[in-house]
């Protein structure tokens, strides 16, 4: 579950970029690939660090904007390496 909820907590940010550079590709007069190698890591960046603190500080009930409302934990042990 843990891997589930971190990909899923890492694809949403990242799809968010994706849609604000596809839309403001109609609002600017750039190169599309150009702004969106720009715009989509930064904003996912962006929108994800905002959603996070908001979990944090404010309520876990954010998190819902990062695809699921729970951070995934992971266990303190250090992992084994393969033999």
């Amino acid at each position: 579950m843990n891997l589930y909820l971190s990909l899923l907590r890492t694809g949403v940010p990242a799809l968010v970029g994706w849609l604000v550079a596809a839309a403001a590709r109609y609002g600017l007069d750039f190169d599309a690939t150009a702004l969106a190698g720009v715009l989509v890591p930064l904003v996912s960046f962006v929108y994800y660090a905002v959603f996070r603190a908001a979990e944090h500080y404010l309520s876990p009930r954010w998190g819902w904007l990062l695809g699921y409302a729970k951070p995934p934990a992971y266990p303190a042990g250090k992992a084994a390496l393969p033999q």
